[in-house]
């Protein structure tokens, strides 16, 4: 059985979004408090896994910033521009 083995720290944009807060903030990942408090990681992680080239982007609020989620996995918090590593 053949597949592509999924690496959450580059594949997982809900993962990605708390890496990018964390920086923003200088704050440990592990002590934001959970991304589900304000959106739904798995709808998230789906919505940014799709095949569609249709230029999605999300935006939310996460304890005072402005978060936004490009569809070329671009993440900007407050404005600073976090790019896919």
């Amino acid at each position: 059985m053949t597949g592509t083995t999924l690496d959450y720290h580059h594949d997982s944009m809900s993962l990605r979004v708390i890496e990018a807060i964390a920086s923003e903030t200088n704050t440990d990942a592990h002590e934001l408090d959970p991304l589900y408090y304000v959106v739904d990681p798995e709808a998230l992680d789906q919505l940014f896994q799709s095949d569609s080239s249709a230029p999605v982007r999300v935006e939310f609020e996460y304890d005072g910033l402005l978060v936004e989620v490009r569809h070329d996995g671009t993440i900007a918090v407050d404005g600073t521009v976090h790019r896919r590593g």
